[in-house]
């Protein structure tokens, strides 16, 4: 090796590549089951429709493992919590975006079932008449597009955030300082 010639360092993957595949791949899965759900008439059970944090999870996982694969054994707790985070964002704005068009071009009356068993749920429950009409309100206010896929890409970013400040605290295997 002659003097000008360098010593080149071998460059793992970029944590937003790796989010990126993983984060589509499993938004597709999530939409998938969203539309399984829907179109069954089970979407409105939460218990059901909570399942799908397990795909998120199992995205999350898979990507963070992905990452470590192509990064020889190594991912920091950094890392870990950037990809789960990514995927997250992808994943709730995907599934936002295919619940929006779902209610908007296919299926225009499924918000009107929502409300009517929210209001029955209200009435089971002994509110006013005025407390289920604010209810109401404040619940068509997140109608709209745009509420309807931020809000899901927002309130998935925290839950996949939270879930990534856990799966990267078990997963991580951070490089040696001196190798």
């Amino acid at each position: 090796m002659t003097e000008n010639q360098s010593f080149v360092t071998e460059r793992g993957p970029s944590v937003g590549s790796v989010a990126l595949k993983w984060g589509f791949i499993f938004a597709l899965i999530g939409v998938i089951f969203s539309l399984i759900l829907m179109v069954s008439g089970l979407a409105e059970n939460r218990w059901i429709s909570s399942l799908a944090y397990l795909i998120l999870i199992a995205g999350i996982v898979i990507g963070m493992k992905n990452f470590k694969e192509q990064n020889h054994g190594y991912m920091s707790y950094g890392q870990g919590l950037g990809l789960g985070s990514i995927i997250s964002a992808i994943f709730g704005f995907l599934s936002g975006t295919f619940s929006w068009l779902y209610i908007e071009f296919v299926d225009p009356s499924y918000m009107t079932r929502i409300f009517e068993k929210q209001r029955e749920e209200m009435i089971r429950k002994g509110l006013s008449d005025e407390q289920i009409d604010a209810g109401m309100a404040m619940a068509e206010n997140f109608q709209g597009p745009v509420a309807m896929i931020l809000g899901a890409t927002v309130i998935t970013l925290i839950v996949g955030f939270i879930l990534s400040l856990i799966i990267s605290a078990v997963m991580k295997n951070a490089r040696p300082e001196f190798e």
